[in-house]
């Protein structure tokens, strides 16, 4: 397994470098420990109340790439500091970046407390993620109850993405003809693919009709 190494205090004290390097050391002992592959050695000053540190970002790029399987910290709270820890945590489990730490010797164990905080937010997310296409769906259902055809409409949409960011005015009128909403039109249109905000719709919109005047 490949693992990152990260070392943090909260000071820029010149004191504080001696405390990085025995971090480091005993990292690196933990890592042979568990036979892991150090990828990277990430050392910050930085408080742990923040969320944008630079290391931590480094980190979680490496997590997010799959360059990373392990996290390899002195404790919990060289993660991170309350709420901010709870965030890196989440957001680490979610690329299935396991974290271990020097205290535990092994596998990081969280209090019944953060763990419920941490079931609570994956819940809440899951359930956002739901209700955004719950409204993706009730738009393109209205659009085609009032007679919108994408397939007709859109013959060269991209197909199993995201990517294009340039949307047709022509859908725009459409759909406002249709009587459908400038936020249910950029709803209606991000379920097709297309990456469009509200703001753009109404933009683009207005941009039309004052150029037919």
């Amino acid at each position: 397994m490949k693992a990152v190494i990260y070392c943090r205090v909260s000071t820029e004290k010149e004191t504080q470098a001696s405390s990085l390097e025995r971090q480091e050391m005993e990292l690196r002992q933990l890592a042979a420990e568990f036979h892991f592959e150090i990828i990277e050695v990430i050392q910050e000053m930085k408080s742990g109340f923040e969320i944008e540190r630079d290391g931590m970002l480094q980190v979680m790029d490496l997590a997010k790439e799959g360059y990373a399987d392990v996290l390899l910290v002195q404790d919990e709270t060289r993660i991170g500091r309350g709420s901010a820890k709870i965030a890196i945590l989440h957001t680490l489990g979610k690329y299935g970046v396991k974290c271990y730490t020097i205290s535990e010797q092994g596998e990081i164990q969280l209090t019944e407390a953060d763990s419920m905080v941490l079931e609570i937010v994956s819940l809440v997310e899951d359930y956002q993620r739901k209700l955004h296409n719950a409204k993706i769906k009730r738009g393109m259902r209205r659009a085609v109850n009032k007679g919108y055809r994408p397939e007709r409409n859109l013959s060269n949409l991209t197909k199993g993405g995201r990517e294009r960011k340039e949307v047709p005015i022509e859908e725009i009128v459409r759909l406002r003809q249709l009587e459908l909403t400038f936020k249910e039109i950029a709803t209606t249109l991000n379920g097709l693919g297309f990456d469009i905000s509200k703001a753009t719709v109404h933009r683009r919109y207005q941009e039309y009709v004052d150029a037919q005047n």
